[in-house]
């Protein structure tokens, strides 16, 4: 290939992925794979997407798991590798560093994550759903939300923006703690082999070697023995982003650490693939009118879509509230109730971590027809949520706009 011909195509090639990294690409792309997903189960293709969501790959005996749970155990570890790296670089370096400064969106987020799951448990009160539904309107899917925030409130002052992150971060650690104590049959051996390879990893980070070739087969076999552990094995993701070193040595700048590059490297793949195929292989619901009448009635699904929706909003927005009136938190200058109530309602896009807390509450082969109810009322919850959230936020970032052109 002429080397004119090869920067072209390297060109491309960077392009792509910065392209990829953009917040609104990722949520964009989380969207269209849950569409489709949508639009082919209710399809005359539907049979046969259900054939492919249950066909098993793998070897016997080692590892052998079905498309959807290579999408949502596999595949979604490097969503939670991307988190925990981005967990690493906020908690040492950036906005969670100074815990003052962090706390109002950290109590925002408890409220957050408190009042929705109180809102499941008495909606499902007296019900065999009530311990079950609990944990899946608790989180917010970092990448949707940010995408919605992005699109919607260019605007608006760039704390807003560090305010959902922080808040977002903060209940997903909720949300990975709930997955390792709720859906885990601890396996002991598997468990020491894992904290081995752990320790190995951290070792390496403070000798400072840098080499793919050892690294990545580590990663590969601390998923596997997560897996067999009996833990979650997307958790293994989370684990290896924060045993990753971000603090730069003398001679070297944070974008080279190994945290921040590999964020950067990783980032394309989780939002333009990872993400987007999890969406495609879990969102595909029926919503003929039966399955729809069986929804309008069944408590454990209401509970997800009000708990999204009605909890999240309450929950975010009296904790923020709370925090800034005892004065252990204090409101960005920049920003007005407005805002805050607005993301408190744009933290109702539970989708990818809803999404999977539904499959591992409520297993196919247990409860198939209740999975993909209560899995319509995460796509119900989070789409009311984006929607609503999305045009107060426009709304405001129309007024603030405006303000700035008359005062100019």
């Amino acid at each position: 290939m002429p080397k004119r011909i090869l920067r072209l195509v390297r060109g491309e090639h960077k392009e792509t992925l910065r392209f990829l990294r953009v917040e609104t690409t990722g949520g964009l792309l989380l969207l269209i794979g849950a569409v489709l997903a949508i639009i082919i189960a209710n399809s005359p293709w539907g049979d046969t997407y259900s054939a492919i969501q249950s066909t098993y790959i793998g070897v016997d005996g080692i590892l052998k798991m079905n498309v959807q749970h290579w999408a949502s155990d596999f595949l979604l570890a490097f969503f939670f590798l991307v988190v925990g790296l981005e967990l690493k670089r906020e908690m040492v370096v950036g906005e969670l560093r100074d815990i003052k400064k962090a706390l109002l969106p950290i109590i925002a987020a408890i409220g957050g994550v408190v009042v929705p799951g109180l809102v499941a448990v008495a909606i499902t009160a007296g019900t065999d759903d009530m311990g079950k539904v609990w944990p899946i309107p608790m989180a917010t899917d970092i990448a949707f939300a940010l995408a919605v925030l992005a699109i919607c409130a260019r605007s608006l002052p760039s704390s807003l923006r560090i305010f959902l992150l922080t808040l977002a971060i903060a209940d997903d650690i909720v949300a990975i703690g709930l997955i390792a104590a709720l859906y885990s049959k601890i396996q002991a051996y598997p468990l020491i082999a894992f904290l081995a390879i752990l320790a190995a990893w951290i070792i390496l980070q403070r000798k400072r070697v840098n080499s793919l070739w050892i690294y990545v087969p580590l990663a590969l076999l601390a998923w596997y023995f997560l897996y067999k552990a009996g833990i979650h094995a997307t958790i293994a993701g989370v684990a290896l982003g924060l045993a990753t070193r971000v603090l730069p040595d003398e001679d070297e700048k944070l974008d080279d650490t190994p945290c921040v590059k590999t964020e950067h490297f990783f980032q394309p793949f989780s939002a333009g693939i990872a993400v987007p195929v999890f969406a495609f292989f879990s969102a595909g619901v029926a919503l003929d009118s039966e399955s729809l009448q069986a929804f309008t009635v069944d408590k454990a699904a209401i509970a997800v879509v009000v708990g999204l929706f009605l909890g999240k909003t309450v929950g975010v927005t009296l904790g923020a509230w709370l925090a800034h009136a005892l004065k252990l938190g204090r409101l960005s200058p920049d920003l007005k109730w407005t805002d805050i109530t607005a993301v408190a309602v744009l933290c109702g896009c539970g989708f990818t971590v809803a999404l999977l807390i539904t499959e591992l509450a409520y297993p196919v082969d247990m409860a198939g027809d209740k999975q993909q109810l209560v899995k319509t009322g995460v796509l119900v919850g989070s789409t009311i949520s984006a929607v609503v959230g999305g045009s107060i936020l426009a709304l405001r970032s129309r007024a603030v706009a405006k303000k700035r052109a008359e005062a100019a």
